[in-house]
C-alpha cells in the first residue's frame, strides 16, 4: 500500500501503461508520433464526414475545402496561444517568447482551439457569405467531439493530461510520465495509479458526438439555427468541467483553487450553450 493525497492505492491493482509515443523514427528529424497521427487523422475523417454533409445538402465542394484549411489553422494557433495566454503567461510572453511558435514540444489548450474556431468560421463566412455563422457550426458539430476525442486518445499515448491518485480498479499507472504532476516536478509521479482523465473525456465526447450525429439525422430538414452547436457545447464542457475534478492540474498556482483554469474557462461555453439550446428563438 502507499499513501498519496490521502488516496490509499494498492499498487497490484492498476493498469500499466508503458507504451511508447512514438510509432516510429529516422534519426532525430523524423519521428512519427502517435499524438501526431491522431490529431491528424481527426482533420481527415472530418473532413470526410463534412464532406458527406455537403453533398447531401448540396453545398459546393470548394468552400468545404476553404472551411478545412481556415479550421485547421484556428484550431493549431488558437490551441497554442491558448495555451501560453491561459496557463504559463510569464513564461512565454517574457522568458522565452521564442518557443509560442514550438507548437512540436507541446501545450495545446482546447479552450483555445474553441475560441480559434469561432474566429476561422468568422473569417471564412465574411469571405462565403452564401452562408451563414450558425448553419456552418452546426455542421461543424458534427465532427468536433469526435477531433476533440481523437486528441485526448493521443494525450493517452504521451501520458499527459492524467487524472489525481486513486484506488479504482481501472486506475492506470504511467511510467513513463516525464516528472511532472500537478504542475511541479516530481520524482514519482508515474509511480501511482491515477484516473485515466483521457479515457473519460474520449469516452464522454464519443457518445456526444453519437448523439449529435443521431440528432442531426432526425432534425436536419428543420432543426433551428444553432441547436446542434449549443448541444454540443453544452455536452462538451459539462463533461471537462466534471472530469477536471479528478484530474491533475496542470500548474502549480491553480492548487488549492476552488476550480482550475480549465473549469472556469468552460463556463462561457456552458452559458452559451445553454443559451444556443433552449433560449435562442430563431
Amino acid at each position: 500500500m502507499n499513501l498519496m493525497y490521502g488516496v490509499q492505492v494498492d499498487v497490484l491493482s492498476y493498469i500499466t501503461w508503458d507504451v511508447s509515443p512514438v510509432i516510429v523514427s529516422f534519426g532525430e528529424h523524423f519521428v512519427l508520433r502517435w499524438y501526431g497521427l491522431l490529431f491528424a487523422s481527426a482533420f481527415f475523417i472530418g473532413h470526410l464526414i463534412m464532406r458527406r454533409v455537403f453533398l447531401t445538402e448540396a453545398k459546393p465542394l470548394e468552400a468545404l475545402d476553404s472551411l478545412t484549411i481556415y479550421v485547421v489553422i484556428g484550431v493549431i494557433v488558437g490551441a497554442r496561444l491558448g495555451h501560453c495566454i491561459f496557463y504559463d503567461p510569464y513564461y512565454y510572453f517574457v522568458e522565452h517568447p521564442e518557443e509560442i511558435v514550438q507548437v512540436w514540444k507541446g501545450g495545446l489548450a482546447s479552450h483555445g482551439g474553441a475560441i480559434g474556431i469561432i474566429l476561422a468560421l468568422l473569417l471564412f463566412i465574411y469571405r462565403n457569405q452564401e452562408f451563414t455563422f450558425l448553419w456552418v457550426a452546426d455542421r461543424l458539430a458534427l465532427v468536433i467531439p469526435l477531433g476533440a476525442a481523437f486528441v485526448r486518445l493521443g494525450n493517452l499515448f504521451n501520458s499527459e493530461i492524467c487524472g489525481v491518485p486513486t484506488n479504482l480498479p481501472w486506475a492506470f499507472r504511467y511510467p513513463l510520465r516525464d516528472g511532472i504532476c500537478g504542475g511541479v516536478p516530481c520524482n514519482d509521479c508515474g509511480e501511482f495509479p491515477r484516473h485515466p482523465t483521457q479515457l473519460y473525456e474520449a469516452g464522454a465526447y464519443i457518445l456526444l458526438f453519437l448523439l449529435v450525429m443521431f440528432l442531426y439525422r432526425r432534425w436536419r430538414a428543420n432543426v433551428r439555427s444553432g441547436k446542434l452547436i449549443g448541444i454540443l457545447l453544452l455536452g462538451l464542457f459539462i463533461a471537462r468541467l466534471f472530469i477536471e475534478f479528478v484530474k491533475e492540474n496542470q500548474e502549480s498556482y491553480q492548487t488549492g483553487l476552488p476550480l482550475n483554469t480549465g473549469q472556469l474557462l468552460s463556463i462561457p461555453f456552458i452559458i452559451l450553450g445553454i443559451y444556443l439550446s433552449f433560449f435562442k428563438k430563431s
